[in-house]
């Protein structure tokens, strides 16, 4: 009888598998990896330190491919151009480094979305002062995740990073804050689950006669001398309060990358002028549990247009959580937090 359509297609997939170049199997992800590495550092010496391996093991698997590439194409793919110098990829090289990173980076992505299918790997973003909220829930996890084998992985993100982070599926779940309008939540595309709102406020080593304990209005505070962020939660109230140039409409001393480094220069003297912050950093600056001696704090008028709060609280992916049962870690993570009152159970964290 004829094949059918469907075995056709299925003895054409068949006959290109079986009829894999010899040299071709023979190289590994481990060899594209280390290919990929030497493109990025330039030397075999440097992709070795980074790999953590003997430059002669780099070299070696470098030498393998260059006769596997010259074997399949007839043309080697990186090539030696004398002592500390870079090595030059053929055009031949720059397409298996394409094809390198695209692999490499597709079964990661493959092995992340199955590991989180099945639950044995969640990854929990939070930046450097939301930690905390994870350090009080996570006891109550700990042993069911630890009996099911699955494992809780955490990492930093910066508020900027966000949602890059969960777009781009690098983590599961986010603790972190946004500036949002009072008494409304914020509108998203992303799952929310909100934590506590406060306001912002700033940090000053001025004297009292440079600027006086009274709330500081939206058209004086372009005259302060101000450690300005560079990004992340604070400056999005400074874009919508003063646009996407702020920088241009107030007296910058000081671009700042960190909290802790504009609470240092002020605290040290390095600097005068002021950092906006929130009500919470400031306390605690003032409290002595961040750096913060010598320094005021002083309120924001009422007068800042549009009128905005930070929100803190936990995000996730819109819809993901549904595609699951109940009993999976990442449902279980987000049931953990709603059921926690923050104000009893959870320390009000301080956002970066």
């Amino acid at each position: 009888m004829p094949e059918t359509t469907d075995d056709g297609e299925t003895a054409g997939v068949l006959a290109t598998l079986l009829g894999c170049p010899p040299e071709l199997l023979t190289v590994s992800l481990d060899q594209l990896r280390t290919l990929a590495v030497v493109h990025v550092t330039g030397t075999a010496q440097r992709a070795a330190r980074a790999l953590g391996r003997e430059q002669s093991a780099v070299q070696k698997q470098l030498d393998t491919l260059n006769k596997a590439a010259t074997r399949l194409v007839g043309e080697a793919l990186v090539v030696k151009q004398g002592r500390g110098k870079d090595f030059l990829f053929t055009p031949s090289g720059e397409e298996a480094v394409l094809l390198a990173r695209k692999t490499l980076l597709s079964w990661t992505d493959s092995l992340n979305h199955t590991r989180r299918r099945v639950g044995s790997t969640i990854t929990f973003g939070t930046t450097e002062f939301t930690v905390q909220f994870l350090g009080a829930v996570w006891p109550t996890l700990r042993d069911d995740f630890e009996s099911r084998g699955v494992h809780l992985n955490i990492e930093h993100v910066r508020t900027r990073d966000l949602w890059r982070k969960l777009d781009g599926k690098k983590v599961d779940l986010v603790c972190g804050s946004l500036a949002a309008e009072p008494g409304r939540p914020p509108t998203l595309d992303y799952d929310f689950l909100e934590w506590h709102r406060e306001r912002v406020a700033l940090l000053t080593n001025l004297t009292t006669r440079e600027l006086p304990s009274t709330p500081v209005t939206a058209d004086k505070l372009p005259g302060l001398p101000l450690l300005a962020p560079t990004a992340g939660l604070l400056s999005q109230f400074l874009s919508h309060w003063y646009g996407p140039g702020y920088r241009g409409a107030l007296h910058v001393i000081a671009d700042i990358d960190s909290l802790n480094y504009g609470l240092n220069l002020l605290t040290s003297q390095l600097l005068h002028g002021c950092l906006l912050t929130t009500d919470r950093v400031a306390d605690a600056a003032l409290d002595g549990r961040l750096p913060g001696q010598g320094l005021r704090k002083i309120d924001l008028a009422d007068d800042y247009q549009p009128r905005l709060e930070i929100v803190t609280g936990l995000f996730a992916r819109k819809g993901e959580r549904e595609r699951y049962a109940t009993d999976h870690p990442l449902n279980q993570l987000w049931n953990a937090f709603a059921d926690a009152s923050p104000a009893r159970s959870v320390p009000t964290a301080l956002p970066d």
